[in-house]
C-alpha cells in the first residue's frame, strides 16, 4: 500500500482517481497516525469516523462505475470545531455548547463534501475562538507539533497543529483577527485568509460577524489554492457574501507574477516588539523576493498603532451581542436548580462561558453600554475607517504587503496567560488586514535558533487572492520547508 501520511491533497487526488489507492484505505492510514500522535499534541475535539468511512464508501463505489469525481475527491480533511457539520455536535470547545449536535450543514463543508473530501474530525480551538494560543478551550491544550512545551497559536491552533503533525493534509480554521494566520506561523505551514465576504460564513458560530472569515490551512501553497477554490464563492444565505466570480486558483496559479510587482515592507510592523531573530528571517525572506524580481519598497500605514485597541473593542461588542442568545432557554446548557429566569441566566452564563469569553463579553457590553457608546464604539468604527484608508493608499504604491506574521515564535504554555494584553499584542501583525477585510496569509520562511517555526505574512488588495497565491508560491519554490517533520511528532 502506498504511504501517503505526508503527501500533500493534490498527491493524495491523483493516487486516488489513478485507483493506486482506495479512499477507505487513505483514511486508514490517516487515522492510524492520529493513533500515534494525538496523545502528544491533543489536536482533536472530535472523531467523525462514521461520517469518514461513510464518504469513502460512497467514493470508492463512484470510482468503481467511472462516475465523474470533484477535484478533492480522497482527500482528508479536519474541520474548525466551530462549523457545522450535520448530526454532529458544534462545541466552540466551550462548555455551554458541548453536547449541541449541529441541525444542519454548514456552506463550506457542503462544498467540501461535494468536491470529494472527506471529513476525518472536528479540532479543539480557543473557546469561541477567542484567544491566541489555544490555551482556552474548555476540553484540553493542543501542543505545537515542533515543540510540545509550547502553544500552536490560536484560535485555530487544533486545526494547524493537525495538519503539521500529519493528521490531515489540509484542514479548515477561522480568521477573525489573525486566527488562522498566526497558529499557521506557529506551527510552519500555510494558513489563508480570505477576502470578507469571499467565503459564505453559513454555518459559522459567529463570534465577530464584520470580521470572521473561513479559510485553509496546509503544507503548501497549491493545497491551500485548493481548497480555497472549493470553499469560495457567493451564497444567499449569508448576507455578507460578494456576489462575484471565483477564479480557479489551482490553474492560475503562477510564480513568475510576482516579476516586477512592488511589494511593501510596513514599516510600523518591522521595529520595535519584533524579535531580533524573527526581523532577521524577514530580512532574508525580502532579499529572496528581491531575487524573484520584485521591487522592494517601504510602505507606511500611521494608523497601523492602533489597530489592536480598535480590534478589541470592535470584536468584543460584537462578541457580546452574538453570544448572548447562550442563556439557557433556547438551546446549550441550562444550569439547573434556578429558582427564578434571571439566576438560570447567571448560573448558565457562569458555568458554560470561561474566564476569557466572560472577558471578551463584560468589554464588549461596557463599549455599548449608554454614555460609553460614543467615546468607544463609534470610535472605534472611525478609525478601522482611517485602517482600511491606509491600507488603500499604500496600494496605490505597491501590489502587495508583507511583515512578520508574528512578533515572536510559539512561546511556553502559561507565559501570558497571566497577561491578556501581552496576549493580544500576538496578533498586532495580522490585526490590521482583518479590519481591513484584506485577503492575507502566512507561509514558513524559517527558524529560530530553538527550531521553532517563523512565518512570513502577505497581504493583497480586496479580491486579490490569485495574486497572493502566486507570489507565495514563487517564494515556496525557493524556501520551501514542506519536508521537515516536526520535532515533537517525529
Amino acid at each position: 500500500m502506498t504511504d501517503i501520511i505526508k503527501k500533500s491533497a493534490k498527491e493524495i487526488n491523483k493516487l486516488f482517481l489513478n485507483k493506486e489507492i482506495s479512499a477507505k484505505e487513505i483514511l486508514d492510514q490517516f487515522y492510524k497516525q492520529i493513533e500515534q500522535v494525538e496523545s502528544k499534541i491533543d489536536a482533536l475535539n472530535i472523531s467523525t469516523k462514521e461520517l469518514g468511512y461513510s464518504q469513502a464508501e460512497e467514493l470508492d463505489k463512484k470510482l468503481s462505475k467511472g462516475e465523474k469525481l470533484g477535484p478533492m475527491a480522497g482527500v482528508p480533511i479536519i474541520i474548525k470545531d466551530i462549523l457545522c457539520v450535520k448530526n454532529y455536535p458544534v462545541t466552540c470547545s466551550s462548555k455551554i455548547l458541548e453536547n449541541f449536535i449541529a441541525p444542519y450543514e454548514s456552506t463550506c463543508t457542503q462544498k467540501l463534501w461535494e468536491a470529494g473530501a472527506i471529513c476525518i474530525a472536528k479540532s479543539n480551538m480557543d473557546e469561541f475562538a477567542m484567544g491566541s494560543s489555544t490555551e482556552n478551550s474548555a476540553f484540553k491544550k493542543t501542543k505545537n507539533p515542533w515543540n510540545l512545551k509550547n502553544v500552536p497559536g490560536g484560535s485555530s491552533g487544533g486545526s494547524a497543529a493537525s495538519v503539521s503533525a500529519f493528521e490531515a493534509p489540509v484542514s479548515l480554521g477561522t480568521d477573525t483577527g489573525g486566527s488562522i494566520r498566526q497558529p499557521a506561523g506557529f506551527c510552519g505551514i500555510v494558513g489563508f485568509k480570505p477576502t470578507y465576504g469571499r467565503v459564505s460564513r453559513f454555518g459559522l458560530v459567529a463570534f465577530a460577524s464584520s470580521l470572521d472569515q473561513i479559510g485553509p490551512f496546509s503544507r503548501d501553497v497549491y493545497d491551500t489554492a485548493l481548497v480555497l477554490e472549493t470553499i469560495s464563492g457567493y451564497d444567499a444565505k449569508d448576507s455578507t457574501s460578494l456576489n462575484v466570480d471565483v477564479p480557479s486558483y489551482t490553474k492560475k496559479l503562477n510564480p513568475e507574477l510576482v516579476k516586477n510587482k512592488k511589494i511593501g515592507v510596513i514599516k510600523e510592523l518591522m521595529g520595535d516588539g519584533i524579535d531580533a531573530e524573527v526581523k532577521n528571517e524577514i530580512e532574508k525572506s525580502i532579499k529572496i523576493f528581491e531575487n524573484l524580481g520584485a521591487d522592494i519598497v517601504e510602505v507606511s500605514l500611521p494608523n497601523v498603532k492602533y489597530a489592536v485597541p480598535v480590534y478589541y473593542i470592535l470584536a468584543t461588542a460584537e462578541a457580546s451581542a452574538n453570544l448572548a442568545r447562550y442563556d439557557g432557554v433556547k438551546y446549550g446548557l441550562r444550569s439547573p436548580g434556578s429558582k427564578d429566569l434571571p439566576s438560570m441566566y447567571r448560573t448558565t452564563r457562569h458555568d458554560g462561558f470561561g474566564a476569557e469569553v466572560k472577558r471578551r463579553i463584560m468589554l464588549g457590553t461596557f463599549a455599548l453600554s449608554s454614555g460609553y457608546y460614543d467615546a468607544y464604539y463609534k470610535k472605534a468604527q472611525q478609525v478601522r475607517k482611517l485602517v482600511t484608508q491606509d491600507f488603500l493608499n499604500a496600494f496605490e504604491k505597491v501590489d502587495l504587503m508583507l511583515s512578520p506574521t508574528c512578533p515572536s515564535t510559539a512561546f511556553e504554555f502559561g507565559a501570558k496567560v497571566a497577561d491578556p494584553l501581552s496576549m493580544y499584542i500576538s496578533d498586532i501583525a495580522t490585526i490590521p488586514a482583518s479590519l481591513a477585510g484584506l485577503p492575507a496569509m502566512s507561509i514558513p520562511c524559517g527558524f529560530d535558533s530553538k527550531g521553532l517555526p517563523i512565518g512570513l505574512q502577505l497581504i493583497a488588495p480586496s479580491l486579490s487572492e490569485e495574486l497572493l497565491l502566486s507570489s507565495a508560491l514563487a517564494f515556496e519554490k525557493v524556501c520551501s520547508f514542506t519536508g521537515k517533520v516536526p520535532a515533537g511528532v517525529a
